[in-house]
């Protein structure tokens, strides 16, 4: 099987933890998402691997390479421009066979590749959309289907009693490579708004195949938070977890962790983590590779990302720490998003960057690296 990931959308709603990374590299207990989706894929059957990339794409590029480290092959499409779901397909035509997956690649769900897959074999149609079930449908765009499983309309945002089902689109397709003949070439083209309406009205055969477990858009900063909740109540397993040392503890390598520290699972911490004296860790904290956690401080439901430093007897809740952040000794951070970026990032990111880093007060230099923090409350 081949897979087509769409990693190339700019995350603009979960900035600032985006301003220098591209969504689905956002790390997921500990490990960036996009890398147990990859373990995920291989362990589906999954071989050959398509990536459409456009924000910041030497940071994907440069973490798997040509794919061999996980067991695939990797071929890249970067995206000169905003596509669209559709465009960024229509983009890396030349890599694609027949027939293929396309995912949503900051979307999370490990869902059943190949009951999806056999459910597009099944009934022989140009596309198979996967369907997630959800509460309230209101702010969705449902589907409708016959006695066949095949998609008769889209219904964008219905009343509740007025759905005519709680069925959305899950951000994930089979699709046959003939598709791509009725999407014009560098155009900006939504393949939910405008390519699969387009194959109804044409008859073309556009099926749904209802798959189960979690679902979620880490989006927003919110949901982000909610998903390693979610991850650490059970709803969902992540491959690349490190291993339970004990009931809801998972502890990497190399860690070290004083006598004197209390962990209150669940907690999740990284390889060679460094966790001093008289702190409390958790519960609910996901604490990177990396990290150093000084003696005294207290860390609960938090994120911290690979390399974090807290020093001394710091107060950290409801809150994620990005890359590299230093917090110094005593303070109290009670909600938000601490962000550090320090990129040598590509020319059409930096204008970017720059606007935004002047208006912060930080200084850039010639050669487009950047040094600001974000808090955002």
């Amino acid at each position: 099987m081949q897979a087509l990931l769409l990693a190339g959308g700019m995350g603009t709603r979960l900035r600032p933890l985006t301003d220098d990374l591209p969504k689905p590299m956002a790390p997921l207990g500990g490990r960036p998402w996009l890398e147990s989706l990859v373990t995920h894929l291989r362990s589906s059957g999954v071989r050959d691997i398509v990536m459409t990339i456009k924000h910041f794409p030497e940071v994907i590029e440069k973490h798997f390479g040509d794919g061999s480290r996980y067991g695939v092959r990797i071929v890249y499409a970067r995206e000169e421009k905003l596509l669209g779901t559709a465009g960024a397909i229509k983009n890396a035509e030349k890599y694609l066979e027949d027939r293929f997956l396309v995912i949503n690649a900051d979307v999370v769900h490990l869902w059943d590749v190949e009951a999806l897959y056999a459910a597009h074999t099944r009934h022989g149609g140009w596309a198979t959309i996967a369907l997630t079930e959800v509460e309230d449908p209101s702010a969705y765009g449902v589907v409708a289907l016959n006695a066949n499983d095949e998609i008769i309309r889209f219904v964008e945002k219905p009343r509740r009693e007025e759905a005519p089902s709680h069925l959305i689109n899950a951000g994930a397709y089979v699709l046959e490579k003939k598709v791509l003949s009725l999407i014009p070439k560098d155009t900006e083209v939504s393949i939910e708004r405008e390519t699969f309406p387009h194959l109804i009205a044409l008859h073309k055969g556009v099926f749904g195949h209802t798959i189960t477990g979690y679902w979620m858009d880490m989006g927003t900063p919110e949901r982000y938070k909610q998903t390693h909740w979610d991850l650490l109540d059970g709803a969902f397993n992540l491959p690349l977890l490190p291993p339970e040392r004990e009931p809801g503890i998972y502890v990497g390598r190399r860690v070290r962790i004083a006598k004197e520290t209390t962990l209150h699972p669940p907690v999740v911490i990284g390889d060679g983590t460094i966790i001093e004296e008289g702190s409390v860790i958790g519960p609910y904290a996901i604490i990177g590779s990396g990290v150093v956690i000084g003696k005294g401080s207290t860390v609960s439901r938090a994120i911290l990302w690979k390399g974090a430093r807290v020093a001394h007897f710091c107060q950290i809740k409801d809150a994620v720490l990005g890359s590299d952040t230093d917090m110094t000794a005593g303070l109290i951070l009670n909600g938000g998003i601490v962000r550090r970026i320090s990129e040598t990032v590509s020319q059409s990111a930096a204008g970017l960057l720059n606007k935004e880093a002047i208006g912060l007060g930080a200084r850039a230099t010639d050669s487009g690296t950047f040094k600001k923090a974000v808090v955002q409350p």
